[in-house]
């Protein structure tokens, strides 16, 4: 057997025909690293001055750099101010937890194989394997790293040789892990070579085999090849919304637009939400385009921003801008900017639509809020019907609310001050505005102890309505149909983000709804001293979506260097007139 170090792209397709491949059911599972290792962006290379010329093995670091030390003052504790539902608020209120977590835990230290920077003959390759120790075998574990490390293809190549040298053919797996190599560095004649390969072999291949030649295939001169192979993809299961942005972008890229759009809608048929970078293929398209059926479906891909809540990135969002700004004799100018809590743009002094549900959408939440989650049978596995229905009577007894409160949530804001005594700051703080305040609790908050101060609870009863629920019942249920029986109006009390219940509901539709209800109506306490200070966050006054007055844009859009939870929204916004 001759074996080589430097290779050229013929040598793949001669080894693989010399040494036959096996069926496809007699080969292992594909690892989970072929998912989430096939997009463009390529890992960073190593310093080749930090390696060897053979490979080699290293120690990681602990993770202690940048560990603070979490001091706590003095006195009572209150929580740090914050907007429960603004773009990172979840990930600044985790970090001194995770820091503490990372000092008490450091990360075991572990060794790793380091890829060679340099292809290796078949012996260099058969003493790594011999000196290797760990328990999966060499080659997957070297062409992880490899695909990590973004190493040379020549590197693989060896590695290849070497097996098929070793064993007598190359498996699928290790195949399918050079492709990621060959695709994630765009070496389109090893492509072909793979992908003649497996379509001479094999009649149909698993779902990363498929994803992996799209990708390949779509940006080079067989672009067209990537189609068939969707149409492949959808003989057996739904394609995926990358498998049908490699092709759109393949049908861009050839100036077939008719073909990207149609595959677009195609997509979002399947109620598939496409990534990001596909909605960024339409934009910069239309900056060279001037093409008034593509300025028809890039204004219908801002509707379908704004109808499903979706927010660009900053990449996406500079490609919006740029587009409006390069439409000929409209002369649009986009600034980026921050709203002010009264809804105003200071960019160009447009108020923001309101959060506020109109008496339409209203009504339709009440009715699906009824349904889904007084009604459904979640909330029958820790509440009676009979003790909501006892709710309910007293509830549409009352004059409407214009504060509901979860009692027991507001009690335990600060772990270190008598929940009772919170309690009624928070309720004496209320009532002071003339405010007509529903307190919801537990019964066991009426037996006094040291906890539930008698004179508290007494006091609290004179200041606002009462009800108590069995101990085991879930209150947030209540705390919903007490907040919209009242009326629009009414807000409520809670630093729960209640996304069991939003969870509940049936449709897509309805849960955008409650979240726009919900980041309208909910008070979040952020900043209390016993008996000194009481802070709510402000409640927002205007909705944040895409939205446009005809001769002006607001598209919120995420930081880069901010990490957003799901049930949060951007704060940050472009904004685009036209002057």
């Amino acid at each position: 057997m001759v074996f080589f170090c430097q290779m050229s792209s013929w040598v793949l397709p001669t080894l693989l025909k010399t040494y036959p491949m096996p069926r496809l059911q007699q080969l292992p599972p594909v690892f989970r690293c072929l998912i989430f290792t096939t997009s463009d962006q390529c890992a960073k290379p190593v310093d080749p001055k930090a390696i060897l010329p053979g490979a080699t093995t290293f120690s990681s670091r602990d993770r202690d750099e940048g560990i603070r030390e979490t001091r706590v003052g003095k006195g009572y504790s209150s929580p740090r101010p914050f907007n429960l539902f603004a773009a990172g608020a979840s990930k600044r209120r985790s970090m001194p937890h995770k820091a503490i977590e990372e000092a008490e835990h450091p990360i075991l230290r572990k060794q790793t194989l380091f890829p060679p920077d340099k292809p290796l003959s078949a012996e260099e390759w058969e003493k790594l394997m011999g000196e290797y120790e760990g328990k999966k075998k060499f080659e997957d574990v070297m062409f992880d790293q490899m695909i990590t490390y973004n190493s040379p293809i020549d590197v693989a190549k060896s590695l290849l040789a070497a097996v098929a040298n070793r064993d007598g053919d190359i498996g699928y797996n290790l195949l399918l892990k050079y492709l990621v190599l060959c695709v994630s560095q765009e070496c389109t004649e090893e492509i072909y070579d793979v992908y003649d390969i497996l379509k001479a072999r094999f009649k149909i291949l698993e779902t990363s085999g498929y994803g992996l030649l799209i990708r390949g295939l779509s940006g080079s001169q067989r672009w067209r090849e990537a189609l068939s192979l969707l149409e492949e993809v959808k003989k057996i299961m739904t394609p995926s919304k990358g498998n049908y942005g490699d092709c759109i972008r393949g049908a861009f890229l050839n100036q077939e637009i008719n073909l990207a759009c149609k595959l677009f809608h195609e997509m979002l048929a399947q109620d598939l939400i496409p990534n990001l970078d596909t909605l960024q293929v339409f934009f910069d398209t239309g900056k060279s385009v001037k093409d008034d059926s593509l300025k028809t479906e890039l204004l219908h891909i801002l509707s379908y921003l704004r109808d499903n809540q979706v927010y660009p990135g900053e990449t996406l969002m500079q490609s919006i801008k740029q587009w409006f700004e390069s439409i000929p004799g409209e002369n649009w100018k986009g600034n980026l900017t921050t709203i002010k809590n009264s809804g105003q743009c200071p960019s160009c002094n447009q108020t923001l639509e309101s959060i506020n549900l109109s008496p339409e959408e209203y009504n339709i939440l009440k009715e699906k809020i009824m349904k889904d989650v007084i009604q459904g049978t979640d909330t029958f596995r820790k509440t009676t019907p009979q003790e909501l229905e006892e709710f309910q009577t007293y509830v549409n007894r009352c004059p409407p609310f214009d504060i509901v409160i979860d009692g027991l949530n507001v009690a335990r804001v600060s772990s270190k001050c008598n929940p009772s005594q919170t309690l009624l700051d928070v309720v004496n703080y209320l009532a002071q505005q003339n405010l007509r305040l529903l307190v919801l609790g537990r019964k066991h908050m009426l037996k006094t102890s040291r906890q539930w101060d008698r004179n508290n609870m007494v006091a609290v009863q004179k200041k606002a309505d009462f009800f108590f629920t069995e101990n085991i019942s879930e209150d947030d249920p209540f705390l919903l149909y007490a907040a919209l029986h009242s009326g629009s109006h009414c807000r409520f009390v809670t630093r729960d983000l209640l996304r069991d219940h939003k969870a509940c509901l049936s449709d897509s539709l309805t849960r955008r709804l409650f979240f726009k209800w919900q980041r309208g109506h909910q008070m979040v306490l952020s900043n209390y001293t016993p008996r000194k200070r009481i802070k709510f966050e402000s409640v927002l006054h205007y909705d944040t979506i895409v939205q446009t007055t005809g001769n002006t844009w607001h598209i919120p859009y995420d930081d880069n260097f901010l990490e957003r939870s799901s049930y949060e929204v951007p704060t940050k916004w472009l904004c685009l007139q036209q002057k």
